[in-house]
Parts: C-alpha cells; structure tokens; sequence
C-alpha cells in the first residue's frame, strides 16, 4: 500500500530528477537536474473519444474542463453533469447534460473559413468563428501596473527555474494574482484557469491575464474566448494574434520586461 500511495504521489509531480552530465569549458560532472514532466490526457464526452491533450500531469480536471469551455461544448455549469478522472491512465470522461453541439460536431472538421460570410478571413476555423466575440470592456492598466504584474508572474515561476520547461499564465484583478498555473504547453495554462473558474464560479470578465510565452493566434482566441480584454505577455505576439486581437478588442501588452513594454492594440485601455 506504501509503495502504491508513494507510486502515485510522485505520478502527480510535475517534476522528476534525472542523472545529467554537464559539459562546460572545464569539461564534464555529473549532477542530479530536474527534468519537466510530460502526459497524455484522452478527453471522453458521453463516451465518445473526443481529443488527447499532451499536458503536465497536475490539475488535470482544470484542463479538461477548460478545453472543454474553450471549445464551446460546456457553456453553462448546468452544461455538466460529471466528470471522472484516472490519472493513472490519463484518461477523462465528461458526462454533459446537452446533446451534441454544433461546436462537436465541427471540432473534428476544422477548416479554414471567412466566418460565417463575413469578411473576417483571419479565423482558421469554424468553432474559432462561431465562439469568438468582440469583447467590450472599459477596463484600464497603467503601464506601471502591467510591469509590476509581469515581474510578479516570473518571481511565481518556480517550477520554470527549476526545469526550464514550462509556461505560465495568472488570471489578474487590479495587481492582485487571483490564479497561477504552469504547464508544458502555453495553451494548456490558459485552459486550466478556465477551468478552475467554470467550476468553482470565479467570475472572469474585466480581469486581465498575464502570460509567460509567446501570443499566436492560438492564445489569442483562447483569450477572447473567455472574454478577457488586457492580456499582458513577457514575450512576443504574431501578426495573426495582432490581427485577431484588433477585431475582437483585446489589448495585448508584449515584451513587458524590467522598464519596458509595448503595446500592440487598443492603448486606449493602458494609462501612461
């Protein structure tokens, strides 16, 4: 029974330690490091496969509820009705109180679209074109503010300092981090937030997300999608991402390091 608790506690880390060999200019040692953890999660709705998600292996129910929101099959908490995990296997099965969705039955059969006939041609697909609306908000950011954030979210990154190997996200109101979470994948931070605040009812609108990587469209409509109007990132947009976050009025802050940041859409909401 020890072996099989102690088995399981370390199945949940998102961590393990590993022999390296050190090469620098003095030649080579060998030390213990820590190397980020990688799993696979099959995501089952009304027992139809519907996705694998390849994520770190810590709050798994929170990634398969926010990439369930952020792919428009639960809308409502009422939406569902049970979901159970086995971590072991990787392995989650949603029960939902809805029949199939438009939103389902496109998911699978993604294709490039001017969006529902209107001209916004830069939406890649359907379930994107069908979920994402402008998001109206008077919500403001001083430029001192978005700094202090993005600093507070790096002194929060300490599984990043210790691996190297993941990303993270915060969900914001005023300058207070109400949600932290790291991942492998950049994606898969902001679907855990989502997550956690569609099951624990935490309101997401007129709060801001501060984000580690870089912002392609994929994060982008991840943003929109759970109606957030600031998003404030330490790295780099894409065209597409700037193009996305000019129809859908979302600021996006990037680079915002030590001193300095740019901003790259709707300034109006960023105080100087």
């Amino acid at each position: 029974m020890g072996e099989k608790l102690e088995k399981e506690r370390n199945n949940r880390q998102p961590f393990v330690s590993s022999l390296v060999r050190r090469v620098d200019e003095n030649g080579w040692r060998e030390e213990e490091d820590y190397i980020v953890r990688e799993t696979a999660l099959t995501v089952y709705v009304n027992s139809k496969e519907l996705a694998t998600l390849v994520c770190s292996p810590v709050d798994l129910k929170y990634m398969a509820v926010g990439f369930l929101c952020a792919e428009g099959i639960l809308q409502k908490r009422e939406d569902l009705k049970e979901i159970t995990l086995d971590e072991e296997q990787g392995m989650a099965w949603v029960e939902t109180s809805r029949a199939m969705s438009l939103a389902e039955k496109v998911f699978l059969k993604r294709y490039i679209t001017p969006c529902c006939g209107r001209s916004r041609t830069s939406f890649y697909f359907a379930a994107d074109a069908l979920l994402c609306k402008p998001v109206a908000s008077d919500l403001k950011v001083s430029a001192a503010a978005a700094l202090r954030l993005a600093a507070g979210l790096q002194e929060r990154a300490q599984l990043f300092r210790r691996t190297g190997g993941v990303h993270n996200a915060a969900l914001v109101q005023g300058e207070q981090i109400l949600i932290f979470r790291e991942d492998i994948g950049r994606h898969n931070t902001l679907d855990k937030i989502y997550g956690q605040c569609f099951l624990e009812g935490i309101p997401i609108q007129n709060k801001m997300i501060i984000f580690s990587g870089r912002v392609s469209s994929e994060i982008l409509l991840k943003v929109a999608k759970m109606g957030v109007p600031i998003l404030i990132s330490r790295s780099a947009p894409t065209d597409l991402a700037l193009k996305l976050a000019e129809e859908l009025r979302i600021t996006v802050i990037g680079f915002a390091r030590g001193s300095r940041l740019n901003i790259y859409t709707h300034p109006d909401r960023v105080i100087l």
